[in-house]
């Protein structure tokens, strides 16, 4: 595994960090051994806490959290399935995460539980209105999610909600640090991130094609063959297999045969709400991804190869010194030009 170099940062000051990136604590993928390597290679990784064991199909967190193999990793949870089972939060704070991420709902009624643990609260976000409740929850970290994120988010571009987002904690709450996520997978992403003045960045797809990610090798298959046009964002599939998501958040996956058949088909789809969820979960265990939606963002056309964790991040960390390097001395020329 290769060593990063080291990019300083807010982020990286406040919580003894060698490079400003955390992984996205994606459900059914970030385990353990994902959040263990992120940690190792300078970043800080996060266990998907995912549905909060209430839809099933997810690993166990405290077997996760024994495979960080004693490394500082932090959790993460949807909020709105945290909220009918708020109990695994206590089952998370016995583990001493580092962090506590929330995404996808209001964070205000988990805040006083992970404050008195002494653990630091991150809050994802998808709109700018979102901001006021994260900081009401007394938020250490907001992360401004763009559309083109994989998985679920919202409407917003990456490109103009981060510094919107910036210039808000500026003037409300300067000392909040603020992270970017949804579209960055590369170090030319990651300077991107910091020109627009956030602190950090937040990776998902990226991460989700490392060796020890937990995604199916169908999944990746399908990948490393796609490009970000073969993305799409919908809310069908979520209401087909029977998962309440709160329709303000869409779903980015891969086109696959059961998108296709219902493209365009919401209404349609909402109607006929949970018929698919038996013969969605049987393809999940065959590994049937004509079938089973592989999450994705519109980075997916970077990747073509499973690989270390450490090494994506050293080479992010080493390739964003070197672009902003560049634009600090006025060169906006391609490399070897």
């Amino acid at each position: 595994m290769s060593t990063p170099a080291r990019l300083r940062t807010r982020l990286t000051e406040r919580f003894g960090l060698d490079t400003p990136v955390l992984n996205a604590p994606m459900a059914l993928v970030a385990g353990g051994a994902l959040a263990a390597a992120v940690t190792r290679a300078g970043g800080l990784g996060f266990i998907g806490g995912g549905y909060a064991g209430t839809l099933g199909h997810e690993p166990d967190l405290h077997a996760e959290f024994a495979r960080a193999a004693g490394q500082r990793v932090g959790i993460g949870f949807i909020t709105w399935a945290l909220d009918r089972a708020p109990t695994l939060l206590d089952a998370a704070l016995a583990c001493k995460p580092a962090a506590v991420f929330l995404s996808f709902g209001d964070p205000r009624p988990h805040a006083a539980k992970i404050h008195a643990a002494g653990v630091p609260l991150i809050c994802q976000v998808q709109r700018l209105a979102d901001i006021a409740p994260a900081l009401d929850a007394g938020a250490a970290i907001i992360v401004a999610q763009g559309t083109e994120a994989g998985g679920h988010g919202g409407d917003r571009a990456t490109f103009p909600f981060v510094p919107e987002a910036a210039d808000h904690l500026a003037a409300h709450s300067p000392d909040t640090l603020l992270l970017a996520a949804g579209g960055i997978a590369d170090g030319r992403g990651l300077a991107a991130a910091l020109l627009l003045g956030a602190d950090g960045v937040v990776l998902g797809t990226r991460l989700w094609a490392a060796e020890e990610a937990l995604t199916h090798d169908a999944a990746l298959a399908r990948a490393f063959a796609a490009s970000g046009d073969d993305t799409l964002r919908t809310r069908a599939i979520d209401a087909l297999r029977g998962v309440p998501w709160p329709e303000d958040f869409s779903f980015r996956i891969l086109r696959n045969a059961l998108t296709d058949a219902w493209a365009g088909r919401e209404a349609d789809a909402f109607a006929a709400r949970g018929s698919l969820q038996a013969t969605y979960d049987a393809a999940r265990q065959r590994g049937d991804y004509e079938v089973v939606v592989a999450v994705a963002g519109e980075v997916v056309g970077q990747l073509r190869q499973r690989e270390a964790a450490g090494d994506i991040l050293a080479r992010i960390t080493g390739d964003a010194l070197t672009a902003l390097a560049r634009a600090g001395n006025g060169d906006f020329r391609p490399p070897g030009t």
